[in-house]
Formats: C-alpha cells, structure tokens, sequence
C-alpha cells in the first residue's frame, strides 16, 4: 500500500528495519520502549506499520494493528520534531487507519491529544499511569513460579480474559523473546490467577502485561519481579480505574511520572479490568 499525501509525503507499510528508526524516536519522546518489542509487534499483524517518507526519508509513523476480526490497535504516532505542522502527521494517520477496516480501535495517547482524538471518533475509557522505582524484593510467595513452554496455552486463555482481544499470535512470540522473564501464579487446583512478563529496555525495566485476579496475586508476582530485577529500577503502567492496583503500586514505592488516556472508537467485548494491574505495552494495547 503506497498513499500520497502533502509536500511529497508518501505513506507505505513499514519494515521492520524501518522500525528501528521508529523506535529510535519512541526513545527520544521517554517512552522507554522495550528492546526486544518489535519482533512481537510484527508477529501480530506484519501489515500494520505504516512510515511517511519525503524525498525517500522517513518523517512520520503509525501501527495500526488488528486483533481478529473486531478489534484494532493504533500506537506508534509520530512525526520527527523537525518536521513537525506540516500536515505529515495527519495523513499518515488517515492513509494507516484504513487498514483498520471496520474494527473498533484502541489507544493509548498522551492527554494532550485526547481532544484531536475525540475528533476523530475517540472516547475516553480511562486513565493510564506510568510507575516506575527501585523496589526491594520481598518475600517469596507461594504459587509464583518462572513459566515454561508448557505454561503458554494457560496463559494464553488467561490472557484472553483480560483483553478486549485474543491475541495467542502475539503472546507466542511475547513470552518467548529472549530477554523476556515471565512468571505465573497458580491457585492450589493449578488455575492461573495472574501472569506477569519483565523485559529490557533503554532505562527502567518494563513490565507488561501484570494480570492478577487479586491485588495479592499482583502482589506476590511483584515480589518475583523485583527478585528478578535485582535492584534495577521497574517501569509499569496502571489504569487509575483499577484502585487496588494504583494501591498497590504506590504501597511498593514506585512513583507517578506521566499518563496516557485509553480511548475506543466503539464498544470492545467485556474483559476482566479488575484484573488489568499493568498494561501489555502503550503501543500495542
């Protein structure tokens, strides 16, 4: 797909050695994107990232991934602070969209486009805050243990109850990435009731997704976490809808440093939000 739009602008589907450069720039914001992310990203829906070019050199960028049939997810909205207010940024987002066809879409945007976004069809469902220090580890819990290969397909089901989408393609790739930590808590009939992944990136550790059927559960894979980090400092965003989860956090030690607004353009099915204590990835929902 190839889009023309102002100044010479040519928006096409992006590579993954583009990304590279979308990263770079995700970096320069503060959003700490994970090191390993990408491949993850890619195996979802190789044919949602989208790069504006001028003159064949990469100026803007949007994913717009989609999750099945119903559900879409838009990340990555970028345009290169040098080129900003000429209208890049726009049309890269109208040409990536369509890929969404009639999906609802979701977002996680800074709040000072939430009204652009509610322009373009967007509702605010809530809040989300990043945490993020140094926490000491605390003492083991029982049930929490690291996840292997035969864990997945459980995780995997679980995963789908606390999301607005079935995303087994993505989570075969997430839990497996080298650099990837995940733990699991089981309950003594060997049910999961809460998984949580640790990866690498540029500054603080990122954690996501933390799911959990209680805060003790969350609380329990925390624990692991930060046994796992070994002093190094977390970075987790909590939806401020989930008020046991931001006790949690805050309880922990680990501070407030910037929000994003999640928003829909329509319904998404029922999920469990109870049990959302940190998010998967701001870009990718």
């Amino acid at each position: 797909m190839t889009s023309p739009g102002p100044d010479g602008l040519v928006v096409a589907q992006a590579s993954p050695a583009d990304w590279t450069v979308v990263t770079g720039w995700a970096a320069d914001e503060g959003w700490n994107p994970g090191l390993s992310d990408s491949a993850s990203f890619f195996a979802q829906d190789p044919d949602g990232f989208f790069v504006g070019r001028v003159d064949g050199e990469p100026v803007s960028a949007i994913s717009v991934v989609n999750y099945g049939a119903d559900y879409a997810f838009l990340g990555f909205y970028l345009v290169r602070p040098d080129l900003r207010g000429h209208g890049y940024g726009l049309a890269t987002w109208k040409a990536a969209l369509a890929h969404a066809g009639g999906r609802t879409v979701g977002l996680d945007g800074v709040v000072a486009q939430q009204d652009n976004y509610r322009k373009s069809g967007f509702e605010l469902a809530h809040r989300t805050v990043r945490f993020g220090g140094v926490m000491l580890p605390g003492e083991k819990s029982p049930g929490v243990r690291q996840a292997g290969p035969a864990d997945h397909t459980a995780i995997i089901a679980y995963d789908g109850s606390c999301t607005p989408a079935d995303r087994p393609a993505f989570l075969t790739s997430w839990l497996t990435t080298p650099g990837h930590r995940t733990f699991v808590r089981h309950a003594d009939d060997g049910r999961p009731t809460g998984y949580a992944v640790l990866r690498p990136a540029r500054e603080a550790l990122r954690v996501g997704p933390l799911f959990a059927d209680t805060a003790d559960d969350a609380r329990a894979l925390f624990a692991a976490l930060a046994a796992e980090a070994d002093g190094r400092a977390l970075a987790v965003d909590v939806p401020e809808t989930n008020a046991p989860a931001v006790a949690l956090v805050e309880k922990l030690g680990l501070t407030p440093s910037f929000e994003t607004a999640r928003m829909y353009t329509g319904p998404v099915r029922p999920f469990a939000v109870d049990r959302v204590h940190g998010v998967t990835t701001l870009e990718l929902g």
